[in-house]
């Protein structure tokens, strides 16, 4: 079997009204697929996450070393393009393009043994996985203290037994919201945090002490991935667990995390560390260094299937025992026309908890006239 082709597909949808993270607007969801193919028809998918005009020139740039390759060879094809472009893309775009294109050599990998792609990562510890709703996003209109509590209480009555809040629009109004929200969906529901790299450490360690009362789950990005030092000095003054990592990439990269330990929680995003050939490696090293794992996911259900595929591999956070805490899916309920579109068969979850797929590969089916309708680019 030889790779024949590699295809990128660039994707967009408007938004009925925008919505704020701590750093930017949104008005428009995005998207940039992989799709590989191969002489023997078998067709696999992944995404990238990051710019999608700029992963998809990464891929297209890969795509002659590629052709007339084994895609069966997932680790061989990663180690040999990541050695052409070390000079150049040891992190950012080049890795996030290196990461939707071994997705979709391990979907074609399981298409080809009929299995899906958990079972060659090494076989299921699960098959279902418990999921935290993110949302509560800043509005245009209306006041995040009536609307974000309406809203998390939303997603509780929906089943989801935790949530993750935006923070970073000020100390005094995060340490309010995040109390308004906490008051809404009681004591029962974990509340998370993420300040997406919005503050240094000195506020950061500020608005934790603010917050710590309300049982906050994890207090995630709260000063920028650069600043390791800062990272450090947070985790030190608090008792919240302190997250990250959607900003860093392959083994490599996290290996600094972990030795210097900056991080309690983990969060490599599966479309953008490397794919699932670096994210399972990555995954070894945090139960090594006794970092809990749980992955950054923001994108369509190709992200959200191939995060399921290595949630499903994942040991338990802590040794096994009678309480073993487990991974979680995160799973975003924002606004995203394309999200599900693209499958033919939705992912969806049931009361909180979204069930593995269990079909060959990343055990889902693309829906091309979904992929026609929201294309921006051929």
């Amino acid at each position: 079997m030889k790779i024949t082709r590699v295809r990128t597909h660039i994707l967009e949808a408007k938004l009925s009204q925008p919505f704020a993270y701590s750093r930017a607007w949104y008005d428009t969801r995005a998207a940039m697929l992989v799709e590989i193919e191969t002489d023997n028809g078998l067709v696999g998918w992944g995404e990238c996450y990051g710019p999608a005009r700029m992963t998809a020139a990464v891929v297209r740039s890969i795509e002659p070393w590629l052709i007339g390759e084994d895609p069966l060879r997932t680790d061989v094809l990663w180690q040999m393009v990541y050695a052409r472009l070390r000079d150049h893309g040891q992190k950012g775009v080049v890795i996030q393009g290196m990461s939707g294109i071994d997705i979709a050599l391990w979907d074609i990998k399981g298409k080809h043994f009929g299995v899906p792609v958990h079972q060659l990562l090494g076989g299921a510890a699960r098959k279902q996985v418990a999921a935290y709703a993110t949302g509560l996003y800043r509005r245009k209109s209306g006041d995040p203290l009536i609307y974000l509590p309406q809203e998390a209480a939303g997603y509780a009555a929906e089943g989801f037994r935790a949530v993750k809040l935006k923070v970073g629009f000020g100390v005094a109004e995060d340490a309010a919201v995040t109390r308004a929200v906490r008051e809404a969906i009681g004591p029962d529901v974990a509340l998370m945090v993420d300040a997406n790299h919005a503050y240094d450490a000195i506020a950061a360690i500020r608005l934790g002490r603010l917050i710590e009362c309300h049982d906050i789950g994890w207090f995630e990005e709260p000063v920028p991935p650069e600043d390791v030092a800062g990272y450090r000095a947070v985790k030190s003054a608090l008792t919240i667990p302190v997250a990250g990592g959607e900003c860093e990439f392959t083994r490599f990269g996290f290996r600094e995390l972990f030795v210097s330990h900056a991080l309690d929680i983990a969060q490599p995003d599966t479309c953008a560390a490397g794919g699932l050939s670096e994210c399972k490696k990555i995954a070894d090293m945090s139960e090594a260094f006794g970092i809990r794992y749980n992955p950054h996911v923001w994108g369509t259900g190709i992200a959200i299937a191939a995060s399921l595929q290595l949630l499903a591999v994942l040991p338990s956070h802590t040794p096994p025992s009678l309480s073993s805490l487990e991974p979680m899916l995160e799973f975003d309920r924002t606004e995203h026309p394309i999200r599900q579109a693209i499958l033919k068969e939705p992912i969806e979850h049931a009361s909180g908890v979204v069930r593995v797929p269990e079909g060959p590969g990343l055990g889902i089916e693309i829906d091309r006239e979904a992929l026609a309708r929201f294309a921006v680019e051929a």
